[in-house]
């Protein structure tokens, strides 16, 4: 399982996720994509699935099969939305996952919070999604910090709406997967794509 995580709102964690798992997809994975922003919920907006069922009915017993969706959006990938989930329900759901013999790819909430930190521990990598804005990347540097406390491997960043003028390497400790340049729409651009397919191959040399 691998959070992608990014301390600032609106820093393209979203859009990561997804763009992903549509890379792993077409490399001939099936991967789960999971909604863990409980509070503002919209994976399952890009990704074109209904908003429930969801982690709610998961952790009350539901199998995974019933409460994944198929992307209309994204081939190849399924979505667990938060649905009407809480935190606890995130909690809960991440650990159940950690033995899934799919690819798990969970959107965390922004921020700092336990809900981020809870995915992070679970989880056995972390990418971190940041821009090239200073508030940005000082934000993402308290997630990396996250990821070091609970001893969770880092496994790269990834630099939203930039050309390759920043790199956060240094910043935050480990390497810079991609930079992901502004488009008007992420889901359908090649140079996206070609973005993710970078990182989609740099996570599978490392058997993650």
């Amino acid at each position: 399982m691998i959070a992608i995580a990014g301390g600032k709102g609106g820093c393209g964690k979203t859009t990561t996720t997804a763009c992903l798992a549509r890379a792993l997809a077409t490399q001939g994975d099936n991967p789960i994509v999971v909604d863990g922003d409980c509070d503002m919920p919209d994976l399952h907006v890009l990704a074109g699935v209904p908003v429930t069922p969801g982690l709610a009915e998961f952790t009350r017993g539901a199998p995974l099969d019933d409460v994944t969706h198929g992307a209309v959006e994204l081939p190849g990938v399924d979505v667990l939305p938060a649905g009407h989930g809480d935190s606890d329900d995130l909690d809960r759901a991440a650990g159940s996952l950690t033995g899934c013999r799919r690819p798990v790819l969970v959107d965390t909430p922004a921020g700092a919070s336990p809900a981020v930190a809870t995915v992070i521990r679970a989880a056995d990598g972390v990418i971190i999604v940041t821009t090239a804005t200073r508030e940005s990347l000082e934000d993402a540097t308290k997630t990396a910090a996250i990821a070091r406390t609970v001893e969770t491997p880092i496994l790269g960043s990834v630099v939203t709406n930039c050309n390759g003028g920043t790199d956060p390497s240094t910043l935050l400790g480990c390497q810079t997967l991609a930079h992901v340049p502004t488009v008007d729409s992420p889901l359908t651009a090649t140079c996206v794509r070609e973005c993710y397919v970078r990182v989609a191959t740099a996570m599978k040399k490392r058997n993650i």
